[in-house]
């Protein structure tokens, strides 16, 4: 059966984006804010202005800055806050749930401390309560345009994944489904590492060739990664691994590529952040994917370059070239174990 009622925990525009289909869709939806003035925007002139302010909105979609009115009563509860407020934010309410409740983390990131991703955070701090992931080749400004796309929703709860399917599904927005929830949401958080990566070489003039070759060898290295830390590799074929990838690589729309792009462009990491003005998960995600990659031993250049790009100075020319200099390895290594080359 499709929700009735919903909450959109978070003021960005993907979070705006979901409680629009879902007003769209009949759900009695409230999105919670802390910034009154953009409440006010969204129940008085239907738009958001500082995230997508050439779309109106459905009216029927309500904001509020009261975190625990809009959790109260909602059947599903989508976390759509920057990573690093997730933890925060849910603990301010996780003692108002009752467990009918399910939460769904919109959010592509990764705690630090422990190398959580944003369900595992909800699963720690909401034990009872069913959880799932949305990720995807979603770029919300397009999505606002109600240009095609499509997601992928992860839940191990088969209720729970029919019952988004049909509340977040029409003509314009298709709703894919899995059971690999580690798998979708760490193919989410890995792609924006490869995203700063293909803005760097966006501006530096690099041919399609080379940019192809910069996408699949980002897939190879999500893979690898995927598969050390338990995730099924199969998933990154997917939207949530190739089709994320794809987009957050080729359009400047993505957060990720702008700070790569601008960066390439001779700006510094605090300079290509302050233009952007909105969080880029990338940035921390990389460190904390080179981290991990060091501690397990997994062969990431792709990685470990722009790491040395981003926080030692190092010419993205320097990266591009590294890979034609590297060991002969497999293509698709779950096809040939690089042993057997």
């Amino acid at each position: 059966m499709s929700i009735k009622r919903a909450a959109v925990i978070g003021g960005g525009s993907f979070g705006t984006v979901i409680a629009n289909i879902l007003a769209d869709n009949g759900v009695e939806i409230l999105q919670w804010m802390r910034n009154e003035s953009v409440a006010e925007s969204i129940n008085h002139e239907h738009v958001n202005p500082d995230y997508l302010p050439d779309t109106k909105l459905n009216p029927s979609l309500k904001a509020t800055t009261d975190l625990q009115e809009a959790v109260r009563g909602a059947e599903v509860i989508f976390v759509s806050v920057p990573s690093k407020f997730v933890r925060q934010v849910v603990g301010s309410f996780v003692d108002d749930l009752d467990p009918t409740q399910a939460l769904v983390s919109t959010t592509k990131g990764i705690e630090p401390d422990r190398f959580l991703l944003m369900s595992q955070v909800l699963q720690e701090l909401c034990p009872n309560n069913p959880v799932a992931v949305i990720s995807g080749p979603n770029l919300a400004k397009e999505i606002a345009k109600r240009e095609l796309a499509a997601t992928v929703i992860a839940s191990t709860n088969s209720d729970l994944r029919r019952n988004l399917q049909e509340s977040l599904s029409c003509n314009y927005f298709r709703v894919y489904a899995s059971d690999d929830l580690y798998g979708v949401e760490l193919g989410g958080a890995l792609k924006n590492i490869y995203a700063i990566v293909s803005g760097f070489i966006a501006a530096l003039g690099m041919g399609e060739n080379t940019k192809s070759m910069i996408i699949t060898r980002s897939l190879a290295e999500m893979s690898r990664f995927a598969e050390a830390m338990g995730a099924n590799p199969l998933t990154f074929l997917g939207l949530a691994g190739v089709g994320d990838l794809v987009v957050t690589c080729m359009s400047p729309l993505s957060r990720n590529y702008r700070v790569g792009y601008a960066i390439g462009s001779g700006q510094s990491l605090e300079e290509s952040v302050d233009e952007l003005g909105e969080v880029a998960e990338g940035v921390n995600t990389l460190r904390y994917v080179r981290e991990k990659a060091l501690e397990l031993d997994i062969y990431m250049p792709l990685v470990m370059g722009a790491y040395e790009i981003l926080f030692n100075h190092a010419d993205p020319k320097d990266v591009a070239k590294g890979l034609m200099t590297g060991a002969f390895a497999s293509d698709v290594e779950f096809a040939l174990p690089s042993h057997k080359i």
